[in-house]
């Protein structure tokens, strides 16, 4: 017989009844019954129930077990009686009679309990990762992820695409966030960083004619922690392909996306491909944000030109001083209770808008605080345009663009949520384009890249000669999922020419695009393939299929909020002499008061 197993934990079935067997597992609950001793027994791959009887010279030491010690046990399999079938578990309708024990590790007292899923602070749950990671619920996200990785890399590897390892010590690179830097003992004075992703190498994998590549990649970025963002570093699906459009990089990954998600997302419908395309200019109109939620079916409306010179004078002036007006329609809302309107105004207030202004139509009227302010005319091209008619009722923001459109995609959440609207047991998915290439900083006024600097503007050189820069859309695409943006992508720009003029534009000089980009640009002008890819978060995806809102819970060993891994006791100080030999003297800022 096997020293430790001849069986793991989840394996005993009504066939093996009578047969020997031994297991090796944790200790994960006891049941005292008087006369009987219950132990269930647990490991990677299930729970067993062993017993032993109190006549046994064993039992004092079974009784004696603490919770999550590490013990085999030898004895025969024997059949529940009917009564005592456990039908959650696989191996319910079995027992093992205890005949010998081993402690293989006797554990201390516990800091919180394992075989339960109460919640318990993240801070303690952390600093005890490995504990937290035998609980059920978290060791089955960490499997998810693991087999939803699997998964992609045959998709992926079916679709032609080869996987390639790129380099984690690089140079640094403008992908929008603080890079993680390297010092070099052998350079003394320079750095190395830690990709923000592997942009540049995976373009030059196409230039070297390896044609379609991927990887599950690391990414590390200095920024702050968000429910969804984990501080320092993340995966993702990293993939590029040559000789292709948009369209052929959608048609690769989609599939792939959509496979995944019915693989496993335990029967909830998935957005059939192709996946809808909305422009970045639509996205803003009718969802308010660039990652729309189309589970939610309500589409906002522009009520600029119907409130432009009407008698509601708050949003007159603002129109006229610039502005823009937005309708959020709530169909069937004309029912509901004032205290109902009321406590959405609240809740606008709460988000810090002035308020959430409303007109409700019913039996041929129209009531609220704003309607009479609004004429016949203007009430009938407003019901047109947010597609609402007797029974419902529709909400308004006014203000800047961005604020206005930013506010109208937060009420149209939750006006969605508060009318039982969004779809249900559902992942839908939608491509956003045309992103603009350039954005103005409110900060410093100047030109910069609203997107990827890598990216092929449409027009490529004429526009980047011709247009204004904040005109110029680019071969830039993100997919979303449930309101989520699982990534970003892009038809790169390949030409030597467009690219100083791309960054020309941005702010960086020729000989600054050289110094940075020198081994891209090197390489482009020996023959590049016009290529593309994207880059879907590894992370983001197993939280939609974990159905969990925290990628704390779907990553091993995550930091917390602070960036700080409780469990290792990093970020630590290093000893003098190391900080020497890396030329390096700390210049700290001076202590906090307490």
């Amino acid at each position: 017989m096997h020293a430790y197993r001849t069986h793991t934990c989840g394996a005993l079935r009504l066939d093996d009844a009578g047969a020997p067997a031994r297991l090796s597992g944790w200790v994960h609950r006891k049941r005292d019954h008087g006369q009987l001793l219950f132990v269930d027994l647990r490991d990677h791959y299930g729970i067993t129930q062993c017993v032993i009887d109190i006549s046994s010279p064993l039992f004092a030491e079974v009784d004696g077990l603490r919770l999550e010690s590490v013990v085999s046990v030898t004895g025969r399999v024997v059949k529940r009686s009917p009564d005592t079938i456990n039908p959650n578990l696989a191996t319910g309708e079995v027992e093992l009679i205890i005949d010998a024990l081993e402690v293989l590790s006797a554990a201390e007292p516990l800091p919180f309990p394992v075989n339960s899923d109460a919640e318990y602070p993240e801070e303690m749950r952390l600093a005890h990762r490995f504990l937290d990671l035998r609980r059920e619920r978290v060791h089955a996200n960490i499997m998810l992820r693991s087999h939803v990785i699997a998964s992609i890399r045959r998709r992926m590897i079916a679709q032609g695409f080869s996987e390639f390892q790129t380099p984690v010590l690089t140079a640094s690179s403008p992908e929008g966030a603080r890079d993680y830097l390297v010092p070099s003992r052998l350079h003394p004075g320079t750095f190395y960083a830690l990709p923000q992703a592997p942009q540049q190498f995976k373009q030059l994998l196409m230039v070297a004619g390896f044609d379609r590549y991927f990887q599950i990649a690391p990414c590390f970025r200095d920024e702050a922690s968000r429910a969804d963002r984990s501080p320092g570093e993340f995966y993702q699906l990293d993939f590029e392909m040559s000789f292709v459009t948009q369209e052929d990089v959608f048609a690769a990954i989609e599939p792939v996306l959509h496979g995944i998600f019915e693989e496993f997302g335990a029967g909830r419908a998935v957005t059939p491909t192709p996946f809808p395309r909305i422009t970045y200019a639509d996205a803003a109109l009718k969802y308010g944000t660039d990652k729309p939620d189309l589970r939610n079916p309500l589409i906002i409306a522009d009520a600029t030109e119907i409130f432009r010179g009407s008698g509601f004078g708050i949003f007159a002036r603002t129109i006229e001083g610039g502005g823009v007006a937005r309708a959020i329609p709530a169909p069937g809302a004309a029912g509901r209770p004032r205290s109902w309107f009321d406590r959405l105004n609240d809740w606008a207030r709460g988000e810090g808008a002035p308020g959430l202004g409303y007109i409700i139509f019913s039996e041929g009227q129209a009531r609220g605080p704003i309607a009479r302010f609004l004429d016949d005319e203007r009430l009938a091209l407003l019901r047109q345009s947010a597609g609402v008619g007797d029974g419902d009722a529709v909400f308004f923001a006014a203000g800047p663009k961005a604020e206005a459109e930013r506010f109208a995609g937060q009420a149209r959440t939750r006006i969605g949520q508060e009318l039982g609207l969004v779809e249900e047991g559902a992942y839908r998915f939608c491509w956003i384009v045309d992103f603009p290439m350039y954005e103005r900083n409110e900060e410093t006024g100047l030109i910069e890249f609203s997107h990827n600097p890598f990216s092929m503007p449409q027009g490529e050189l004429e526009a980047l000669e011709t247009q204004d820069p904040l005109t110029i859309l680019a071969y830039q695409y993100d997919i979303v999922c449930n309101g989520i943006e699982l990534s970003s992508g892009a038809i790169r720009n390949h030409r030597p020419d467009i690219m100083y003029k791309a960054f020309g534009l941005a702010g960086y000089s020729a000989a600054e695009v050289e110094a940075r980009f020198g081994g891209m640009l090197k390489a482009f002008r020996y023959g590049a393939p016009p290529h593309g890819g994207s880059a879907p978060g590894i992370d983001r995806i197993v939280m939609l299929l974990a159905d969990t809102p925290n990628i704390r819970e779907i990553v091993a060993f995550p930091m917390n909020q602070q960036a700080e891994d409780l469990l290792m006791q990093a970020p630590a100080p290093v000893p003098p002499e190391r900080l020497k030999e890396l030329h390096i003297r700390l210049d700290l800022p001076p202590p906090k008061p307490r």
